[in-house]
């Protein structure tokens, strides 16, 4: 697929006003843009790490490049027949940056700390957790949760409250840890500075101290440029011709961006928070299967990502959970133009499509900061034009969306996860209105079974086909063959420049970019330059 370069003009590369402190660069320090910073903090019990490994903490698990499981703080792991309890034993030589040990109290304490906290962490199914001695820990669940192993790999784990230098409500900008590196140093909005932990159980990393630049997109490929960075993550609409002495490397994923559609007519009800529901255009399935036909994903990759990507059918695809048969990979807008005639969707003088006096007309959403969805929503919105839909991009603050657009607009999301429990939290209808998921309200009885069934499963090996059954079970499904809830666009690649003496070693398939998933091979980075 070929590829556009965009030069820059001199004076995009001197906008930095050497605001920057120039680093004196050695190969055991790197300088690293790689995106923004967690709003709260780097607190793995409010979500810290979900989308990449925590960095300041260890896990339980990590997963090698293939995704297939290792150990890290547990060596053996079981679980019971009736599927409720997990048993792991734990290594005995791990030390928090303090020095002091990690046991299974701190396991122990961590899992029962990250359920009660309600973050991006979703614990809810844990009963309780138990150390049983200081190697051994036990995790009660309330009832069989199958994806309950994907916090094995995702939730750090902090010291126990009442310790010494234990968990407190200031963690996220102090934490202590048992990962690779320790915090030395936040100015928040800015930069954050890490070293090694000496007392890390792992392999040394290569590197004394990382700098991780929180910079804007304009302002990291200036950064590049200048060279100041040693990695700089560049979106799509950016990576043109890399700075001198860099390399671009494209990294896979199942970073994702699609359509969330409103399910429901706009009746004039509200959430409690006051956040109107509803929107009478995209409640139509009508409306929603023809935009799905009509879409030309690999022209969106091409145009949008500049050919940084591949097509979007659903919202894991080519995972195991993923169903392959619910795809349209063909777009078909003389199809769609056919189907919103059939439900008496008629164009107008205008050039829009009427029904019942409802106009085909909706906005469609977007973060105002992301240049990458701005770009997907207006190429959506010029593809539709020919079928007499009018949707309108919208830049908007994530504050301002949640107050008056969630529930209303069509929304362009990012998502992207190693686990279905993200299948299960944006389809299920116990998540219909809850924050970000089920914002559309989606519901259908029998995709709740299959994912329910899929939860309860014997193992995930058997949860697979229950899974893909959600999608598409050959009469129903959320997927575009059934109630096309939503309209998935494209799965990303995450670019970056990186310094020619930078060896980043075999790197996974990422998840969505939130967590610096970059990361996730950190120990195996290596400088190859004397």
């Amino acid at each position: 697929m070929p590829r556009r370069f965009v030069f820059w003009p001199a004076s995009v590369a001197i906008c930095l006003s050497f605001t920057f402190p120039l680093p004196v660069l050695a190969k055991d320090e790197l300088v690293l843009a790689i995106g923004g910073e967690p709003d709260q903090g780097y607190d793995p019990l409010l979500g810290w790490g979900q989308y990449g490994h925590p960095l300041f903490q260890s896990t339980l698990l990590v997963r090698r490049a293939d995704l297939s499981s290792k150990p890290d703080l547990a060596t053996a792991w079981s679980l019971s027949d009736d599927r409720l309890t997990w048993t792991l034993e734990l290594r005995d030589d791990v030390r928090f940056s303090d020095g002091s040990p990690l046991t299974a109290t701190d396991v122990a304490f961590t899992f029962n700390q990250a359920a009660k906290a309600g973050g991006r962490a979703d614990l809810s199914v844990l009963q309780h957790a138990r150390a049983l001695d200081d190697r051994h820990v036990r995790l009660t669940l309330k009832e069989p949760r199958i994806t309950f192993v994907e916090s094995f790999y995702t939730l750090g784990i902090v010291p126990a409250a009442g310790r010494d230098n234990g968990y407190h409500d200031s963690y996220g900008r102090q934490p202590l840890g048992s990962g690779p590196y320790q915090l030395v140093e936040w100015q928040e909005g800015e930069q954050l500075i890490v070293e090694r932990n000496p007392y890390f159980h792992g392999p040394t990393p290569a590197f004394e101290r990382l700098v991780f630049l929180f910079t804007g997109e304009d302002t990291t490929l200036a950064a590049a440029n200048a060279g100041r960075l040693d990695v700089a993550a560049v979106p799509p609409a950016l990576a043109g011709q890399p700075p001198t002495g860099m390399y671009p490397l494209e990294m896979e994923t199942v970073d994702n961006r699609g359509i969330l559609f409103p399910m429901h007519p706009d009746d004039g009800e509200r959430r409690g928070t006051g956040a109107p529901i509803g929107n009478d255009v995209t409640a139509d399935p009508a409306i929603r299967h023809a935009i799905n036909l009509a879409l030309d994903r690999e022209m969106l990759v091409e145009v949008a990502l500049h050919g940084h990507g591949r097509p979007a059918y659903g919202p894991a695809d080519g995972l195991p959970w993923s169903n392959p048969e619910d795809q349209i990979e063909d777009a078909n807008p003389e199809a769609a133009i056919a189907l919103l005639e059939d439900a008496d969707w008629r164009l107008g003088d205008n050039g829009l499509r009427h029904k019942n006096g409802q106009t085909a007309r909706f906005r469609l959403t977007y973060p105002a900061s992301d240049s990458t969805r701005q770009m997907l929503a207006e190429v959506v919105a010029a593809m539709l034009t020919p079928l007499g839909i009018e949707a309108q991009p919208t830049g908007r603050h994530w504050d301002e969306i949640e107050r008056e657009a969630l529930h209303r607009d069509a929304i362009l999301f990012g998502w992207g996860s190693h686990s279905p429990q993200e299948i299960y939290y944006l389809y299920h209808s116990q998540h219909a209105g809850q924050a970000f998921y089920n914002a559309g309200d989606y519901a259908n009885a029998t995709v709740d079974d299959y994912l329910d069934a899929a939860q309860q499963a014997a193992s995930f090996e058997d949860s697979l086909s229950l899974w893909q059954k959600a999608q598409w079970d050959g009469e129903t499904g959320y997927g575009m063959r059934g109630d096309a809830a939503w309209a998935w666009l494209v799965n990303l690649e995450h670019v970056y420049y990186v310094d020619e003496c930078l060896d980043l070693g075999e790197l996974p398939i990422a998840p969505h970019g939130h967590g610096w998933p970059l990361t996730a091979s950190l120990l195996d980075w290596q400088w190859e330059c004397d």
